[in-house]
C-alpha cells in the first residue's frame, strides 16, 4: 500500500474540517497550486475559456421553473422530478463525477445539513453523467441522505443548459492519473455538466441559483438555509 500523496492528504484533512463549505473549497484550490500545479494551470485556463463564452449563461433564473425530468436513481428506479416535489422543496445540485474532489466536498456539507434541511422539509438531489455503479458510491458517501440521479449523456444537464467540454488538456491529466471519465459514463464525450445548485420551492420555482464556470465554487450551505428560511415566511402561492 503507497503512502497518500501530499495532494490527497491535504484533500483528506480538510474533509475533516468543519468550516464552512467555501472555505474547504478554497483550501482544496489552495492545495492544487500548491501541490498539483499541471492541474491548477489548466482548470484555470479551462475556466477562463468558460467564462469567456458566457457557459451557463442560459440556464433557468430565480423565478422560473426547472425543466421537468424522469432520470434512475442509484437503483435504476425512474425519479420524476414532480414526484420529488410533491415531497416538499428541493435543491437540485448537478455534479461533474464521483471522481470530482469539489463536488465530494459539497456533497460533503449536504450530508452534514441534513438534519437542519430535513427540519425544514427540504430533499436534497445531485444529478450526474455517471452510470449507476458510480452513483452507488456517491448515494454511500453521503450516508444515504442525497438522492443521486444518473444523467447518462448529460441529456438533461443540456436541456438546462450547463454543460461543458473538459477540453484536450484536462483530458491527458486525467488519463495520466487514472480519471477514467469514459469508463464512468460509458462514453468516450468528455462532457460534464458546469456545477450548477437550483434551490425550488414546492411548485418547482426558483428561488436561488449559482450557476458558476469557476467549478472550483459552489453555494454554501448556509445561503441555501437562509433562502429556506424566507421563504418559509412567505404566503404560499
Amino acid at each position: 500500500m503507497t503512502d497518500p500523496s501530499p495532494l490527497e492528504e491535504a484533500f483528506r484533512k480538510i474533509c475533516a474540517t468543519e468550516a464552512p463549505l467555501s472555505e474547504r473549497l478554497a483550501l482544496l484550490t489552495a492545495a492544487v497550486e500548491r501541490h498539483g500545479q499541471p492541474f491548477a494551470v489548466a482548470y484555470q485556463t479551462l475556466i477562463d475559456q468558460l467564462k469567456g463564452a458566457a457557459a451557463g449563461g442560459t440556464a433557468p433564473a430565480v423565478g422560473e421553473q426547472l425543466p421537468p425530468f424522469l432520470l434512475p436513481d442509484h437503483t435504476g428506479h425512474l425519479v420524476g422530478l414532480d414526484e420529488l416535489l410533491a415531497k416538499g422543496p428541493l435543491v437540485v445540485s448537478f455534479n461533474r463525477g464521483h471522481w470530482c474532489e469539489y463536488c465530494e466536498l459539497e456533497l460533503r456539507a449536504f450530508a452534514q445539513a441534513h438534519a437542519d434541511l430535513a427540519a425544514r422539509g427540504v430533499q436534497v438531489v445531485s444529478i450526474m453523467p455517471e452510470r449507476g455503479e458510480y452513483t452507488r458510491k456517491v448515494r454511500a458517501l453521503t450516508h444515504d441522505t442525497v438522492t443521486v440521479l444518473s444523467d447518462i449523456d448529460n441529456g438533461y444537464a443540456l436541456a438546462v443548459g450547463i454543460v461543458m467540454w473538459l477540453g484536450e488538456n484536462v483530458q491527458a491529466l486525467y488519463r495520466k492519473f487514472g480519471i477514467d471519465i469514459e469508463r464512468y459514463q460509458g462514453n468516450g464525450a468528455w462532457f460534464v455538466p458546469i456545477p450548477a445548485t437550483f434551490v425550488l420551492d414546492r411548485q418547482g420555482r426558483i428561488l436561488a441559483r449559482k450557476v458558476d464556470p469557476d467549478f472550483r465554487s459552489r453555494m454554501d450551505i448556509e445561503e441555501i438555509l437562509d433562502t429556506l428560511e424566507v421563504a418559509e415566511g412567505e404566503p404560499q402561492r
